[in-house]
């Protein structure tokens, strides 16, 4: 497979696993991108468990995903560079929440929520940038370990293998700084998906493929997230 394909995917998964620990940290025990981890807080929340306002927070994390996978699918249906349009308005929204974070803007729970918007939305967009999935694992780890148990392993799964140590390798980075240099909490998911951006618009090696050419592999063709 071509390296900027690859290089951009990992940075992406890496912007994801950044994103989350960010906003789980920061924000406190809600997600930007796991809308099923979210679906369980809500769940724990309405149970009586957990923090309080927690429902609230799910609440708004679940309708500004929405919110970004609605804006992503209408912008990728549109002709032109499609990839590189949703990672530019991914960008943005990231930069948008880290300046907003560095420069301690946030100082109120209802600019909690805001910043937790503005990033869900921008893991919505992430989400519809390929249909190999970047800011969901569960079904990508479940087939990996299915092929694992039957010795059925594929020639790409080392890349899988790869999205899914730069999930944890990108919340690593996001909690040490929040640890270190809490004003750069979010500025880790900011630089990896502007990476991708960049890889994106690079033009491959003799150009980039053209029709016919350069098919997804078995892990793109399932955007559940299957393999």
């Amino acid at each position: 497979m071509p390296g900027h394909d690859e290089g951009a995917l990992l940075l992406l998964s890496g912007a994801s696993g950044a994103a989350d620990a960010f906003v789980f940290l920061c924000v406190g025990q809600v997600f930007a991108g796991v809308m099923t981890g979210n679906l369980v807080l809500l769940g724990a929340s309405a149970a009586g468990a957990g923090e309080d306002g927690v429902a609230l927070k799910v609440a708004v994390a679940l309708g500004a995903y929405f919110c970004g996978v609605a804006a992503g699918a209408l912008m990728a249906g549109r002709r032109g560079p499609r990839v590189r349009v949703l990672l530019g308005a991914e960008v943005v929204l990231l930069g948008a929440a880290a300046a907003l974070w560095g420069l301690e803007l946030v100082t109120s729970y209802g600019d909690r929520l805001g910043l937790l918007a503005l990033v869900a939305v921008a893991m919505g967009v992430q989400g519809r940038v390929r249909v190999t999935p970047t800011n969901y694992f569960t079904g990508t780890l479940t087939s990996l370990a299915g092929r694992v148990a039957l010795r059925e392993l594929r020639g790409g799964d080392g890349w899988v293998l790869g999205r899914l140590a730069a999930v944890a390798a990108g919340a690593a980075l996001a909690a040490l700084a929040e640890r270190w240099w809490s004003p750069g909490a979010a500025l880790g998911a900011v630089v990896m998906a502007a990476g991708a951006l960049v890889l994106e618009t690079v033009p491959y090696r003799g150009g980039r493929p053209g029709p016919g050419k350069g098919k997804p592999r078995p892990d793109r063709g399932n955007p559940a997230g299957a393999v």
